[in-house]
């Protein structure tokens, strides 16, 4: 890594640099106001949002908040990308409030299940959303609320206050709502930028993930406008290459945080995109196959970086300051302490639980109306993140869930190599692998496998691609094949609808 005194959010010496007084919304908007925040391709034109603008939207939507919000009330946001989304969380956070994403693919109950949990009266929202909500809460009309007066003071908050709740995707479990503080941004800020090659002058982002993610809003938009980066606000109603590569022309551009989905898509197209600086990809790990690609399509090497939305931005790839080593997600980023624990949780070089030690400034402060949770995340002074790992050096190599990983005739297997052993092979689309209890060997692989339009292959040949290439013991000794993976909302497989389909598929065959 670079020295650290270049490292945004931290001190030279490495520790964090965050100030007893902090407000997310002021750190967002400290910079001058004719330079460019937002880069607006929401309607049929380009349009520019200076720092300036963002900060008239967000004090009007502040002032029309205040008369009906009080300091540490849930307030959520229910819109796409765009400036109006973001003025809307400044807002919120400009007043004492906690903002909490909202997102339009929700069906009801999903948005339901948020609104209740979160003990939300207000929804900051659009007319398609109000429509999406019906009684569920009182929508106010985000670019129709704005009311004129005089610029309103920051809330005196400190970076333990609650800011943000951000629920998890739910992929091992019901959604948890993550709570964070006003220092979390302050805690995204390095990882972020070392995962562009160390964000500079000329940069401008863009992803395709949505702002209601913590990978769109504390990946990409915040972290850019506390920086100073110009981030591209677009509407993609569905990913196609295409789409993804106009938005990538029009908007100028130049760092792209890709979500694997995304990257799986362009390489099943084959769609190359010159021009950019750096590409960043978290959420799953990449293999070789998708890294040689990304070298030939984008010119550069894509770093990775790991997190979730409890503890995110710890780990990251930077191929400007280290060689990127495939099968690996990076290296611990400066400021946040990561460690793989054994059983008795004693930190190990075998294989064991990926953890995060307190004071990471972008671990979340609770789960939210849940102590039980909270607790249990922690083993002393380590959150446990619930992924297994592995160093290599210095490198950190994600192995899987806990839940995933797979237990066959004593050997232990991680999905994900497998699965990216399988996507090497020119028919396959997308695979999940999980464990299929098996009464000799405790767990078989299973792979399910959806393959490229108009592809033909065979189980015979799949299972010898993966004999060929990793661990005999690790093939997958069943492989079925489906129209499509059941996936959530933010692009991951859902593994244990998968496992519960391989139990199911046990109990027809007794």
């Amino acid at each position: 890594m670079r020295p650290a005194e270049v490292i945004p959010g931290l001190r030279p010496d490495g520790g964090w640099d965050i100030p007893a007084r902090l407000n997310m919304a002021r750190q967002c908007l400290a910079r001058p106001d004719g330079q460019t925040a937002i880069v607006d391709l929401t309607g049929g034109s380009k349009g520019i949002v200076t720092f300036g603008a963002l900060s008239a939207m967000t004090n009007g939507i502040a002032r029309a908040l205040q008369r009906r919000v009080r300091p540490g009330d849930r307030v959520g946001v229910l819109l796409s990308q765009s400036p109006w989304c973001a003025a809307a969380h400044l807002a919120i956070w400009k007043i004492g409030a906690i903002s909490v994403p909202l997102f339009k693919l929700f069906e009801r109950d999903a948005l339901r299940t948020r609104i209740s949990d979160a003990g939300l009266q207000i929804v900051l929202t659009d007319a398609d959303g109000a429509g999406l909500l019906g009684d569920l809460a009182t929508p106010l009309i985000a670019a129709e609320m704005g009311e004129e007066g005089d610029p309103l003071p920051f809330a005196d908050t400190g970076p333990e206050d609650p800011a943000v709740l951000i629920y998890t995707s739910g992929t091992t479990g019901s959604p948890k709502g993550a709570l964070h503080g006003h220092r979390v941004l302050t805690g995204h800020l390095p990882g972020v930028s070392i995962s562009h090659n160390h964000l500079r002058k000329g940069d401008c982002l863009w992803t395709p993930a949505d702002w209601a993610w913590i990978g769109g809003l504390f990946d990409v938009l915040m972290p850019g406008l506390a920086l100073g980066i110009p981030v591209v606000a677009a509407r993609l109603d569905k990913f196609t290459p295409e789409a993804c590569a106009e938005v990538i022309s029009r908007g100028c551009v130049r760092n792209v945080f890709f979500p694997p989905t995304a990257l799986r898509m362009l390489k099943a197209a084959d769609q190359s995109i010159p021009g950019l600086r750096s590409v960043a990809s978290g959420g799953e790990p990449l293999g070789a196959e998708m890294l040689a690609w990304g070298e030939k399509a984008f010119g550069l090497t894509i770093n990775e970086f790991y997190g979730q939305t409890e503890c995110n931005m710890v780990v990251s790839s930077c191929a400007e300051d280290f060689p990127v080593r495939p099968g690996c997600i990076g290296k611990p980023v400066p400021g946040h302490e990561v460690a793989v624990l054994d059983q008795a949780g004693n930190p190990t070089d075998e294989e064991g639980d990926v953890a995060i030690r307190r004071g990471s400034a972008s671990m979340l402060l609770e789960y939210w109306r849940n102590p039980q949770a909270t607790a249990e995340k922690f083993r002393g002074d380590w959150l446990i993140t619930g992924d297994r790992g592995v160093w290599e050096g210095d490198y950190l190599r994600f192995v899987g869930r806990e839940d995933d990983v797979i237990t066959s005739a004593g050997y232990r297997i991680g999905p994900a190599e497998i699965e990216d052993c399988l996507l090497t092979h020119p028919a396959v689309a997308t695979v999940g692998v999980v464990g299929k209890p098996d009464p000799l060997r405790t767990e078989i692989v299973k792979a399910y496998v959806v393959l490229k339009p108009r592809a033909e292959v065979g189980e015979r040949e799949l299972q010898d691609w993966v004999k060929d290439r990793l661990a005999h013991y690790s093939y997958p000794r069943e492989i079925a094949f489906l129209d499509a993976l059941p996936m959530t909302v933010t692009g991951k497989v859902i593994r244990k609808e998968l496992k519960r389909r391989a139990a199911a598929e046990l109990e027809v065959e007794k």
